[in-house]
């Protein structure tokens, strides 16, 4: 009799792996989008564009967060979370596919832009499907599973674009690459049975979300999201140019420190979930705001290769948790408004789109790439001044 439920419950967990590798595997895909950061300085070089211009790239991909965010939660309670992993990843496959029809700096903004809206989708729907496979206890280490797939996929974009200019010399065939995953990606959750929640939520509003703003923590927390992807993207973005800048090396070499910074934006999750599990949240934020001030004033000042990788890794090692943080303690001022709350931090992911526009003006302004790191340092300060307001 123990037998048998023993292979029973052997049996089951073995399906429910099944059922969770696709759904994890979408957060590769997640991924897909920070390739934007390499891409702006290739479009940049092959457009010879100035930097406000060459920006504006990253604005085409995170601008619909701003703007789909709140929509995919109403679709969802329409065609179910799964289709709409599913619409997202025919969105971001088509956004993929365009490049390759024509290389041209509207083509690029253009395919950028569905990529962005696909993303979207994925980021608003991928976590709910998640909670359909796994159990509450499992669900905090599963999302974290997810972060890292994310991070490897952002690792390999710069090393990929570099491997397609090295043998093709053409960056932009990492794109028909990504397609081919994302096509993989989509049959293989599409064969596999996800029995989702029946339960209808109450879809939020995009005025219900904004009132929210109301609360004067929340809206410490948002401008906190908001600036952290500004950071994030920011610096993915500036990093190769900076270091070309500075020390004169190729695009081809300099792409790769960003993928540096994401090797330690990995390692520092990992190690702030061995840390969080000890150390109160707000210790810990004080720690990482600091560390990313840090960072910034590295590389404001760096003129040789090894600071400014020193500065690039330190900033992904301190940025690393800080978004799970905020994340934290908004939910916690307003857990009975959780769904509003989620949908207002997630709008504040278009901050990707803001600051490296931002900071293209600033470092044609400034004829120099120190002006973007000055509004880096910026949005460092920010965090560590909410950080010093956190008590406890």
């Amino acid at each position: 009799m123990s037998q048998t439920i023993s292979n029973t419950s052997q049996t089951a967990a073995g399906s429910n792996v099944l059922r969770l590798a696709p759904i994890l595997f979408g957060f590769f895909i997640v991924g897909f989008a920070d390739v934007v950061g390499i891409a702006t300085s290739y479009v940049k070089k092959d457009f010879h564009l100035s930097d406000t211009l060459s920006n504006m790239l990253p604005m085409a991909v995170f601008l619909w967060f701003l703007i789909f965010s709140v929509p995919t939660g109403m679709l969802m309670n329409r065609i179910g979370r799964k289709r709409t992993v599913q619409l997202s990843m025919v969105i971001t496959g088509a956004g993929l596919l365009v490049p390759m029809l024509s290389y041209s700096l509207p083509v690029i903004l253009a395919a950028f832009a569905l990529i962005g809206t696909g993303n979207t989708l994925m980021q608003v729907s991928l976590n709910p499907l998640l909670t359909d496979v796994e159990g509450k206890d499992r669900l905090t280490s599963s999302l974290t599973a997810g972060q890292f797939i994310k991070a490897i996929s952002s690792f390999l974009g710069p090393v990929i674009a570099a491997f397609a200019v090295a043998r093709f010399h053409q960056w932009q065939w990492l794109f028909p690459v990504y397609a081919c995953i994302t096509l993989l990606s989509f049959l293989w959750l599409s064969v596999t049975p996800v029995y989702e929640n029946s339960r209808k939520e109450t879809t939020s509003t995009i005025m219900k979300c904004f009132a929210l703003l109301g609360d004067v923590k929340i809206f410490l927390y948002f401008l906190g999201i908001l600036t952290l992807v500004g950071i994030d993207v920011g610096l993915n973005v500036s990093a190769p140019k900076i270091l070309m800048e500075r020390t004169g090396i190729a695009l081809e070499q300099a792409g790769y420190i960003a993928s540096i910074y994401f090797v330690f934006k990995t390692a520092g999750a990992f190690l702030g979930a061995l840390l969080l599990a000890k150390w109160p949240a707000r210790l810990f934020y004080r720690i990482s705001a600091f560390a990313a001030v840090a960072a910034m004033v590295v590389l404001l000042f760096a003129a040789n290769a090894g600071l400014i990788y020193a500065g690039v890794a330190l900033a992904g090692f301190a940025c690393a948790n800080i978004f799970s943080i905020l994340f934290s303690f908004a939910l916690q001022r307003m857990p009975d408004r959780s769904n509003e709350v989620s949908g207002l931090l997630i709008m504040g992911v278009s901050g990707g789109a803001i600051f490296p526009f931002l900071m293209g003006i600033t470092s044609d302004a400034a004829g120099g790439q120190w002006g973007a790191v000055v509004v880096l340092l910026l949005c460092c300060l920010y965090h560590w001044w909410l950080a010093t307001k956190e008590r406890g």
